[in-house]
């Protein structure tokens, strides 16, 4: 698969180039796609009929798992952090949309969440003919397909970036094995936590996470952030999303700034998609009454 690449310019002699996965598809954006593409095939192969998977209620990967398994004929059951969002009214743009694509929903705790979100034993005795897929999606099939995100041509890059969330995405590219290319992980979550994650799905030691750009923590978003993500769109025309993708590219510029990469080097960023939340993420800073993120306004 052939995916756009555009070279961002040269920011204190390195130049940068993003990777446009975000264009892959329409609703199943960047990595979710890849994450998706060979869970898809398996579900399809083993004949299993609906699939139960955990989100947020702003989640790009509980909308994509609606809409790939909606285009599919396969049922879906979505197990939402959040026994709040019960009401209906209290859905956010990313759940009605999974609801329109047929996702039933299971409302748990945000206790209960953490719990149960890695529980399989208990969620395939109440739905024993279900596919359990994993919050974010990340399992190996999943990062079989990351792994396909870099072709044997990207050794040309001296470092190759992306956002973290669970990990799937990095193990995949780190998996790829681009012998001397440095892959870098930009976390969405506070704390270290996440490279005992990656070192169970990935080996080799040609990686690194770099932490302090989670502008507080998951789904934490500051005028800040939303200023360079605004200002990046004006500057570059591409779209970026405040809970992965802005604060990775917010990183990887800073540290440019700073010197962290030698001179002369060649950075790749993979845009990960997630653009679908943008919208609830708006509508909740519209009622904070602070500044909203421009992108398709």
């Amino acid at each position: 698969m052939k995916v756009e690449t555009n070279y961002i310019g040269t920011f204190n002699d390195v130049q940068l180039y993003v990777r446009r996965e975000d264009l892959i598809h329409p609703l199943i954006s960047g990595n979710k796609f890849r994450k998706l593409f060979y869970n898809l095939q398996y579900i399809q192969e083993q004949q299993y009929t609906s699939v139960l998977t955990f989100g947020g209620a702003h989640s790009n990967h509980i909308a994509a798992t609606a809409f790939a398994a909606f285009e599919n004929k396969v049922n879906t059951i979505g197990v939402i952090r959040g026994d709040e969002l019960m009401d209906s009214k209290l859905w956010s743009p990313t759940l009605i949309q999974a609801h329109q694509w047929g996702m039933q929903f299971v409302f748990v705790s945000r206790n209960d969440f953490r719990v149960l979100k890695t529980n399989t034993a208990y969620w395939q005795s109440l739905y024993p003919k279900a596919y359990i897929l994993p919050e974010g999606g990340t399992n190996s099939l999943a990062i079989k397909g990351c792994s396909e995100i870099l072709t044997p041509e990207d050794i040309c890059y001296d470092f190759i970036a992306t956002a973290v969330g669970t990990g799937g995405t990095i193990s995949g590219l780190i998996h790829a094995n681009l012998a001397n290319v440095k892959i870098l992980g930009f976390p969405a979550l506070v704390g270290d936590f996440l490279r005992q994650d990656i070192c169970s799905f990935a080996s080799g030691n040609n990686w690194d996470l770099i932490n302090g750009y989670e502008f507080g923590g998951y789904g934490k978003i500051t005028p800040e952030l939303i200023a360079f993500i605004n200002t990046f769109y004006r500057d570059f025309k591409i779209p970026l999303d405040p809970i992965y993708t802005g604060k990775a590219m917010f990183g990887i510029l800073d540290k440019i700034q700073s010197g962290y990469f030698p001179k002369g080097s060649k950075i790749l960023f993979i845009h990960t998609g997630g653009l679908q939340g943008i919208s609830g993420v708006n509508a909740i800073l519209q009622k904070k009454k602070q500044p909203l993120i421009q992108v398709y306004e």
